[in-house]
């Protein structure tokens, strides 16, 4: 894999990044320091995580996944000069007081979250710091409409970055991103950090994957025309895409229950359990057995392919999967097959979105 450059950063990652929301939660420290040694040895030089984790979100493991990776930093010498380390500050609350009493997100909140971010990390540094969602009220993590009426925001974009560069002027932050940004978000950090020599991002984090396309809609062009790049997460669809619930719903009798979207309701109520997402993924996968490929083969050669994508964010549980999508590497789809993909979109559309 040849390193790719993020926006108009100096950070030069491989195209797969090692998402580790799930240690803590579903992988022991010991699994997750299993799992992280083996994705250096397959050459991946880039890893994410958030001060949110692990996934799904709750009090007893707030900061887990941070503190195992700090863990394996630390038993681990010269580790942390080989990887790119992302992290994320988490937005408003969301319901989620164990992260910040004011449900909002002050620029107080964005430096006093790096700052613990930093100590459980076992790090002096983050490579890149992102804004895990908007703080302002907009549509994500399944919704799909802006409403005016719920706007609440207490903190301006430009309080937002100027927090961004005290951290980065004490050094403790080398480059900023965004996750789950709308191209109104993106522009505008674009256009102060120009306009008044703030720093400026290099990334959105943003689902992509074949049944959650709506980043084509005008995000995609923002992005490129702005040189800010796309690290995608959720390629495999919560397991969607994998073909582990083509016979089974997730959560049913026979259907795999040491998945997330199995295991956690929470996750079931969200988008990736409408029905509509695994008509379409069962669509898809069924796609990928005709022409020989596993789902979960097709699903991440089609992500990793895409001219939006930089880097894409694997998510395991097992060494066993980090194999098998580091193994997809260098997939190449046919046109027959990418042109039937696109039937089944302009049908079904994005039903995870």
């Amino acid at each position: 894999m040849q390193l790719v450059s993020l926006g108009q950063s100096d950070l030069r990652v491989t195209p797969i990044c090692l998402g580790t929301m799930t240690f803590g939660e579903q992988v022991s420290e010991a699994d997750a320091f299993a799992i992280m040694d083996r994705a250096v040895e397959r050459g991946v030089n880039f890893m994410d995580t958030a001060e949110m984790y692990s996934v799904p979100a709750r009090a007893e493991t707030y900061g887990a996944t941070e503190t195992i990776m700090g863990n394996w930093f630390a038993a681990r010498p010269g580790m942390r000069q080989k990887v790119v380390l992302a992290t994320k500050v988490a937005g408003p609350s969301r319901g989620m007081d164990w992260v910040r009493e004011d449900p909002g997100m002050r620029a107080e909140d964005i430096i006093a979250s790096c700052e613990k971010s930093l100590k459980r990390l076992k790090t002096d540094v983050i490579d890149l710091y992102q804004i895990h969602w908007p703080e302002r009220s907009v549509p994500a993590f399944g919704q799909i409409y802006y409403n005016p009426a719920n706007e609440r925001s207490k903190t301006t974009i430009h309080e937002q970055l100027q927090a961004m560069q005290a951290l980065v002027r004490r050094g403790l932050v080398r480059h900023i991103g965004l996750s789950n940004e709308t191209p109104y978000g993106v522009h505008e950090f674009v256009r102060l950090a120009e306009q008044h020599g703030l720093p400026r991002i290099a990334t959105v984090q943003n689902v992509f994957c074949l049944i959650s396309r709506g980043l084509e809609n005008g995000l995609d062009e923002t992005m490129h025309r702005l040189g800010v790049s796309l690290i995608p997460y959720s390629p495999l669809g919560f397991g969607l895409l994998t073909g582990k619930y083509d016979e089974h719903a997730p959560g049913d009798p026979g259907a795999p229950q040491d998945a997330r979207i199995a295991k956690f309701e929470s996750v079931r109520k969200q988008r990736w359990g409408r029905p509509e997402a695994l008509v379409a993924a069962r669509r898809y996968n069924a796609l990928a057995k005709k022409y020989g490929l596993t789902p979960t083969k097709m699903a991440l050669a089609w992500c990793y392919t895409r001219w939006q994508v930089a880097s894409t964010i694997i998510g395991v549980t097992s060494v066993a999967q980090l194999d098998e999508d580091v193994d997809a590497w260098g997939t190449t789809l046919p046109a027959e097959l990418l042109a039937e993909i696109d039937k089944v979109r302009w049908e079904l559309r994005d039903p995870a979105a």
